[in-house]
């Protein structure tokens, strides 16, 4: 049992750790966070935090290496500061698909990355929806893995009627993570059947498998990044004669052109969650629909605190 418990954030998603703030009714600790005119990071806390159990809510977001350097060397400064215990909350794990070694002379940064947190000092690890399940193993501290399934599924069982209802994945990698969602919902599953050329962002659709005529689809995956794959697999539901296609993600990456790209697609929503702060270009699009997984966290954290289990988080 941890006598205080601490809550601070860095600048990735302020928004996201006021909320969990809020949930949990305990105020966010007072740090400073800077850049030099040559572009080096300082912080500087400003309470007392030896001895604490702190829980340090930095997502390593866009601006991806500047959200991953703050949040080592506030790590860092908690350890000189004798904190008892530091709880990396990072709701978006960056690099995470590079976690393994598919091509000659490349690296596995999601494992580097996994070594630099550890490193600089971290006690724990709370993330969610990691792009590969195997990056739990990349550390050897605890790694608390969280799912936005059951807040997705409450969500639309809020606002859809459940007949006729296809959860698509749109690759075979994400079989797994749309066959709990379809549990969930009680409903089939379908699978896009893809070829990659090229780099990440060029695909080749081959094949649905799965029956989604008539159907109302909901595209479901970890990442939304340019926005490609999850575009060609909606219009490939739409020739085969799905009547409406929804998409979720949990992470809205959102980059380049993706926002333009989604506003021109058969896509009528995409429902992300707030692991990743919006800018106001992307908060403007009224496709987007952006669920908040702060009271998910915020329990999470407290029942870590007291040591009591988690479980009640995956019903």
């Amino acid at each position: 049992m941890f006598s205080k418990l601490k809550l601070i954030t860095g600048n990735a998603n302020r928004p996201l750790a006021e909320e969990v703030a809020r949930h949990a009714g305990i105020p966010l600790g007072d740090i400073e966070l800077f850049k030099f005119s040559n572009d080096e990071s300082f912080v500087k806390i400003n309470d007392n935090v030896r001895g604490a159990d702190v829980y340090l809510i930095q997502p390593t977001s866009y601006p991806v290496n500047d959200s991953l350097m703050d949040l080592l060397i506030i790590i860092d400064a908690l350890k000189r500061a004798s904190a008892q215990r530091i709880n990396c909350v990072i709701p978006y794990y960056a690099y995470a698909r590079s976690d393994k070694k598919d091509q000659p002379r490349v690296p596995i940064t999601a494992k580097l990355v996994a070594d630099l947190i550890t490193v600089a000092g971290a006690d724990r690890v709370v993330t969610v929806d990691l792009h590969a399940d195997q990056i739990q193993g990349f550390f050897n501290i605890p790694v608390d893995h969280l799912y936005a399934i059951p807040s997705f599924a409450r969500y639309f069982k809020s606002i859809m009627q459940m007949e006729d209802i296809v959860v698509v994945s749109p690759d075979s990698g994400g079989a797994n993570r749309a066959r709990a969602l379809a549990k969930r919902l009680n409903c089939s599953m379908a699978i896009g059947d893809k070829r990659r050329s090229g780099n990440d962002d060029n695909s080749e659709l081959l094949n649905v498998i799965g029956d989604v005529a008539g159907k109302t689809a909901i595209l479901f995956d970890d990442i939304i990044d340019t926005g490609g794959s999850l575009i060609k697999m909606a219009r490939a539901l739409q020739e085969q004669g799905a009547k409406k296609i929804f998409a979720a993600c949990t992470h809205g990456v959102l980059s380049g052109k993706a926002v333009e790209c989604l506003e021109a697609s058969p896509i009528e929503k995409l429902f992300i969650t707030n692991t990743i702060q919006l800018d106001a270009h992307k908060a403007s699009c009224k496709k987007i629909v952006q669920l908040s997984i702060a009271e998910m966290l915020a329990i999470a954290i407290k029942k870590i605190h007291i040591g009591e289990s988690i479980s009640l988080l995956f019903r």
